[in-house]
């Protein structure tokens, strides 16, 4: 199984060039977290666990997805897998919505928020990001 945490460049490119940047999206998060956070050498971050390392992400990343318009809509424990492959496991799921693709790719770029995602780096030990097109009677709640 790949593991996949950080979007590439080629990732960034093909939703910017594949969705029209006026389409409002729901972004699905499917996280497993690591027993210990991985920060980088001497980055001088406390140890702690994955879980832990996510949390301080989090709250660094919520004002970034309500500067642009976005919201988190839901989150949850996963606690079990009923269809999929058997070594593929997930700890939470997180629905994260915002107005647009634009909206989205701008907070990606800015330098504040990439800066941040060492703690979502440092946390995750495999992760998905799933965009979905946000229902017209879902925009605006």
């Amino acid at each position: 199984m790949t593991r996949t945490i950080d979007p590439s460049g080629a990732d960034i490119k093909r939703i910017a060039t594949g969705i029209p940047m006026d389409t409002p999206v729901t972004m699905l998060n499917l996280l497993r977290f690591r027993e210990q956070a991985a920060y980088p050498q001497g980055s001088g971050h406390a140890p702690c666990s994955g879980r832990e390392a996510y949390g301080r992400y989090s709250l660094l990343a919520e004002k970034r997805v309500r500067a642009v318009g976005g919201q988190p809509v839901f989150l949850a424990e996963a606690i079990g897998r009923f269809i999929g492959p058997e070594d593929e496991r997930w700890d939470e799921v997180l629905l994260v919505r915002y107005p647009s693709m634009q909206a989205f790719l701008q907070m990606v770029a800015n330098p504040d928020y990439r800066a941040e995602t060492v703690h979502r780096s440092a946390a995750l030990e495999d992760s998905r990001l799933v965009v979905m097109r946000t229902p017209k009677d879902e925009v605006g709640i």
